[in-house]
């Protein structure tokens, strides 16, 4: 039976992204790679289903096409989005470690130079050790961030779903803000973002991080049970992606009411925030805009201490990563660089303003276009 593709890119996106990476492969001296991120296994191939947390990965050669290793029951999501037809298929009975090690001698021989993605999550220290064991005469090195840091440049084709993402994040913050009233619980209003952003084109439902009460003051809280009552802060980030390609933004809110201090706290957040963001454009330091950001923040008297990154890499994730290892805090050494897109955000006394921006040629353009105030519910 002939399967409709559903590749995600123009198969020439998928074969410059291969050539990249084959072209360090030759440069490193280097037989392969062994890919074990599921984001690079789907950069570099196109193959994604959302099982990848079983054991899935892909031999990208430094000559020829790449084959991918999985399990069985995952060949139709194999022939609808992997642009590539080499593949290794186990069942669930089989001996998964000596598959993938017959896989990898039938392709590269018993003493191949391997580039491998150590750093992986899905790759276990007893599968890793496994694998070795089966190859005693290759040599493996730990190559984790060769893909990763391909993928902190984004494509237009790459943005254009990050665009589409932040669109739905802007329908799940105008339900956080319409649904935030008194007597409403966590729950409720959770369900209704989760609703609002997979009829505007989230594959996930979210909400993202969002907490009321005492649980706003502190960072990465989830819905509950809690009911809100007038006064609360709530802390509401949206995080919708499309494509796995996610933007997101935080928008401060109050229930039924708000003080002058209020108003204050967040005019000046969102003061600190225009002046980091003016210094963003290619060649500038990411330390320029992290220091404005922490500077501002503790000459403002707004918090004692300021700890947590101000900017982080975002772009194709999929769970459990939240974010690409590129972020901006005290003694970051990167520089902006046209087609990166940041997460990027400011955090006092219960209140949180963001943006998911892309930096361009000349400065940077925000892809979360929602009105920034206080939102009193």
């Amino acid at each position: 039976m002939m399967v409709a593709t559903s590749y995600w890119f123009e198969k020439t996106e998928y074969e410059q992204r291969l050539q990249r990476v084959q072209q360090q492969l030759i440069e490193k001296g280097y037989d392969a790679l062994l890919a074990f991120m599921p984001e690079s296994v789907t950069w570099l191939t196109g193959f994604f289903t959302r099982a990848y947390s079983s054991f899935q990965f892909a031999i990208i050669p430094a000559n020829g096409e790449p084959t991918v290793i999985c399990r069985d029951v995952e060949e139709y999501y194999l022939d609808s989005t992997c642009i590539y037809g080499d593949r290794v298929m186990w069942n669930d009975s089989d001996d998964k470690t000596d598959i993938a090690v017959q896989a990898i001698r039938a392709r590269l021989g018993h003493s191949p130079r391997l580039a491998v993605e150590m750093g992986a999550w899905p790759l276990s220290v007893a599968r890793f050790n496994g694998i070795k064991a089966g190859l005693p005469a290759a040599l493996m090195l730990d190559e984790s961030q060769l893909v990763t840091q391909m993928r902190f440049i984004k494509s237009p084709a790459e943005i254009a779903y990050q665009r589409r993402a932040a669109r739905a994040a802007e329908a799940g913050m105008s339900a956080a803000i319409a649904s935030a009233r008194t007597g409403v619980s966590e729950r409720e209003m959770a369900a209704e973002i989760c609703g609002a952003m997979i009829r505007a084109g989230s594959d996930l439902p979210g909400p993202g991080v969002m907490s009321s009460g005492e649980r706003a003051y502190h960072l990465h809280g989830g819905y509950s049970d809690r009911v809100l009552a007038h006064g609360d802060i709530v802390q509401i980030e949206t995080t919708p992606n499309v494509r796995h390609y996610h933007a997101r933004f935080m928008r401060p809110i109050r229930v039924g009411q708000a003080s002058d201090e209020d108003q204050r706290v967040v005019e000046q957040l969102i003061a600190i925030q225009d002046a980091a963001l003016a210094e963003v454009r290619p060649g500038v330091a990411g330390s320029v805009p992290d220091a404005i950001y922490r500077e501002g923040v503790l000459a403002a008297g707004l918090r004692e201490t300021y700890t947590n990154k101000t900017f982080y890499s975002v772009g194709l994730l999929l769970a459990p990563s939240g974010g690409e290892p590129l972020e901006a805090a005290p003694g970051c050494t990167w520089h902006f660089s046209p087609g990166m897109t940041f997460h990027t955000y400011v955090l006092a006394r219960g209140f949180g303003m963001s943006e998911t921006i892309t930096i361009t040629e000349d400065g940077y353009e925000r892809l979360t276009q929602y009105p920034r105030k206080l939102f009193i519910s």
